[in-house]
């Protein structure tokens, strides 16, 4: 039998910013790989503490619900895509292949309606799901009509979150300076 090797995992960087101006609430957010925890300075250490732990439990629940299960592997990508072809397009879209690919220079993902093939930019990779669902509804439309014409937009807004995808796109490529324009 072989030995078993316990390896140990870094706890996340905790800095805890108390002010005399919140009376109440207790609020966390990531800032890089720190965990930021904003607390009211009346609170002992031993409120500090189960704050701490009770908002980076909170943190962790709230990131875990945004994530994709699609972003996981090709298989997973090409299951949502089903689920979204039946969503959206009465199952009319059903593409060969999705497959996730290094980051492209000038855009999110690709669709060859030919061989019904479809690649994402690993970039989306963390994107929130209703994001990468989008695009993934963008180049499933593809699979109809190819250009980017009215029809064409009329099947991608059949997604509620059109609007609001594109906007966060954009300003993720903004941020980063990637210069990935988002056709609309």
């Amino acid at each position: 039998m072989l030995p078993l090797t316990v390896v140990p995992v870094a706890e996340p960087r905790v800095e805890v910013r108390r002010s005399k101006r919140r009376t109440r609430t207790v609020t966390a957010y990531r800032e890089g790989d720190t965990v930021i925890v904003l607390i009211p300075a009346r609170l002992s250490k031993k409120e500090e503490a189960h704050w701490v732990q009770e908002m980076q439990r909170r943190l962790l629940r709230s990131e875990t619900k945004r994530r994709s299960p699609a972003r996981t592997s090709d298989s997973a990508l090409l299951e949502r895509c089903g689920e979204l072809s039946a969503s959206y397009f009465g199952g009319q879209c059903l593409p060969r292949s999705v497959r996730w690919v290094p980051p492209m220079r000038t855009r999110w993902a690709s669709c060859t309606p030919v061989d019904r093939t479809i690649r994402v930019s690993e970039r989306l990779r963390e994107v929130p799901a209703w994001v990468l669902d989008y695009v993934l509804v963008h180049e499933l439309a593809h699979l109809l009509v190819p250009g980017h014409g009215p029809d064409f937009w009329e099947l991608v807004h059949a997604y509620p979150r059109t609007e609001r995808a594109v906007g966060y796109l954009e300003g993720l490529s903004a941020a980063a300076g990637w210069g990935i324009a988002t056709e609309e």
